[in-house]
């Protein structure tokens, strides 16, 4: 009776007989496994990054001729920073791969709005898609190369080649999930085929095709840099077989890194993007933030 009283008083109801008493409250635990908050993670991780980037050639792991320490690579981008060539070829690479995007999305949309819409029309190209998909667009490099040399209208090619296949397919296949009622109800009140697009179609492809988008922002800036460092189209892929090929060792690393920091910005302005462009959609709303 005593204990009871005390658990009232303290704010605490008994337990029901026959089931124990709850644990008192303690720290929770993060979704990290551990007592870090989730947003260290990220940091964390990449100072682990650096850390072994800078320890490894050091310790004697790997020769520092092979993969200088982080540190040479950081000083070998401050210099790279301070030309005025670091900077048109950061500028040409963004060109490719924003102009081939753009071109992507616009023909990958187009096409996949009417193929999607038309059922002859989606068994009739299936079989075509299905083969020209798969083939890698390195492979048009010899075409690409005899169409338009080493300008950008070569990195374009290939670009738009791999980038247009994300946003195709997704818009077929947000098309084909349109509620079957849905596109009765309209047939009924007589919508217009702009107006079944717009209140019908649109709202369910919308989903599919921004996750098309964030697909083909990724594979565009890939093959922007491939396309650059093979075909020796202006842009960081050219820099990075420049300096490879001069043994500027430190600074070929420092373009790398340069690469893989845009390929993290693309990643958050397209999420960003689907985001905003999605609010209203429950997969968004519903998104427990990371």
């Amino acid at each position: 009776m005593t204990r009871t009283m005390q658990m009232i008083t303290n704010g605490r109801r008994p337990a029901p007989a026959g089931r124990p008493a709850p644990a008192a409250a303690g720290p929770r635990r993060r979704r990290g496994g551990g007592f870090v908050p989730d947003w260290l993670l990220g940091p964390i991780g990449i100072a682990a990054f650096v850390v072994l980037l800078e320890a490894v050639p050091r310790i004697g792991v790997v020769s520092p001729d092979e993969l200088p320490p982080f540190s040479a690579i950081v000083r070998a981008l401050a210099d790279e920073a301070g030309t005025g060539e670091f900077w048109g070829a950061l500028l040409d690479t963004l060109r490719g791969w924003g102009y081939g995007l753009a071109i992507s999305l616009a023909a990958g949309l187009g096409l996949g709005l009417l193929i999607g819409s038309v059922p002859f029309l989606r068994e009739a190209t299936a079989s075509t898609i299905e083969f020209l998909r798969p083939i890698p667009s390195v492979a048009l490099v010899p075409l690409a190369v005899l169409l338009y040399g080493t300008r950008l209208g070569s990195t374009l090619m290939l670009v738009v080649y791999a980038a247009t296949w994300p946003i195709l397919l997704q818009a077929v296949h947000g098309v084909q999930d349109v509620d079957p009622v849905a596109r009765e109800t309209a047939a009924t009140f007589r919508f217009s085929r702009w107006a079944r697009l717009r209140h019908v179609v649109w709202p369910t492809a919308l989903p599919y095709l921004m996750t098309g988008v964030r697909l083909a922002a990724s594979v565009a800036l890939i093959l922007a840099v491939a396309g650059e460092l093979i075909i020796g189209a202006p842009g960081l892929g050219s820099q990075i077989a420049l300096a490879q090929a001069s043994n500027a060792v430190p600074e070929m690393y420092a373009l790398i890194l340069v690469t893989g920091a845009l390929g993290v910005g693309v990643n958050l302005l397209t999420r960003a993007l689907e985001r905003r462009v999605l609010a209203w959609h429950t997969s968004v709303r519903t998104e427990v933030p990371a």
